[in-house]
């Protein structure tokens, strides 16, 4: 009896195991990683332009939580739309696969939205209105009859935009506004209004800036190894339309002017920076970007994918990088 309970408990936590595994594969760990720099790097900035820090970190812990639970909605829900392409591009993904079914990945992503509307609403106005103009885009991202990633200059408009403009503004007015009242916000303490604010600063602006510019060049390049299902789907992207080395070259130059326009920043309109940091450290990253790429083989997916999951180490070192110059400016 014992030996067939140890051995029930046993399949019991492997089978747990496998499902927290595909759990975090549908929540795409790049962007899960990615979201999560975004909130705790504007949250640091938020509480760099002040002249004493305030500890408070709820606010924190709960626009993750909204951000975090919009981020899976969005790349779940576009897997979900996805299942049949995704076999051939991503066939690793749970739904794809079979290690989600498909009735799982909907409640999943319906639990995923339902956490971040509510958590959003009893925070106040500007995570609202983060998340909600978030989910909006990314509904329309994916779900037909509109669809938006069947057109290029659509579909990276929606991925640079929430990135970019959408998450960076939105979370710094919020965590400006809440640091602001001085005291850490009861969930169910209602919108109090005071000290709203819609000034932001030059360093938000130029990350904002930074990252809009950056997203496209992602936008654009993950296509690169998903050519063969979109083709198939008839899905159009810059990599179709253009080829795949005017796309790579393309990203490239994108991400150059990334680089070179921050450190150009720092040094004409951001003197509350560390300039010494922000110039080497931005150099430093673009020469690593193109000692990679001069390697990269197109025609191989693998390296193209390793190259894809390198501009996002990129993307997130971005958010470690610019807070710690605002810190030690």
């Amino acid at each position: 009896m014992a030996n067939d309970y140890l051995g029930k408990s046993s399949i019991d936590n492997n089978a747990l195991l496998r499902w927290l595994r595909a759990f975090w594969e549908f929540s795409r760990p790049h962007t899960i990683i990615g979201t999560s720099l975004s909130v705790l790097a504007l949250y640091a900035i938020a509480q760099s332009i002040r002249l004493f820090p305030i500890p408070v970190v709820l606010p924190l812990v709960f626009a993750w939580l909204a951000c975090i639970g919009g981020n899976i909605y969005i790349v779940g829900l576009n897997q979900l739309e996805d299942v049949e392409i995704d076999k051939i591009n991503k066939p690793y993904l749970p739904v794809a696969s079979g290690d989600f079914s498909r009735q799982t990945g909907q409640l999943i992503v319906a639990v995923s939205g339902i956490i971040a509307l509510l958590t959003a609403v009893l925070q106040g106005p500007f995570l609202l209105a983060t998340v909600g103009v978030s989910l909006a885009i990314g509904t329309a991202y994916s779900l037909p009859p509109i669809r938006l990633k069947r057109f290029p200059f659509w579909a990276a408009l929606c991925i640079f935009t929430v990135r970019g403009a959408i998450v960076n503004l939105g979370l710094f007015l919020h965590f400006n506004w809440v640091l602001g009242l001085g005291r850490s916000k009861s969930l169910f303490s209602g919108w109090n209004l005071e000290n709203l604010s819609l000034r932001i600063p030059a360093e938000v602006w130029a990350l904002t800036i930074f990252v809009i510019v950056f997203t496209f060049a992602i936008a654009i390049f993950k296509d690169i190894p998903d050519i063969d299902g979109d083709k198939q789907y008839n899905i159009t992207t810059f990599t179709i339309k253009l080829g795949k080395q005017a796309v790579f070259d393309l990203s490239r130059w994108v991400l150059t002017v990334c680089y070179l326009g921050m450190a150009l920043a720092g040094l004409l309109v951001l003197p509350t920076v560390n300039l010494g940091l922000l110039a080497a450290t931005h150099l430093t990253a673009l020469g690593l970007m193109w000692f990679w790429s001069a390697k990269v083989n197109l025609e191989d997916k693998i390296e193209i994918a390793e190259f894809y999951q390198f501009i996002w180490k990129l993307f997130f070192l971005e958010y470690i990088i610019f807070p710690a110059a605002c810190w030690l400016g």
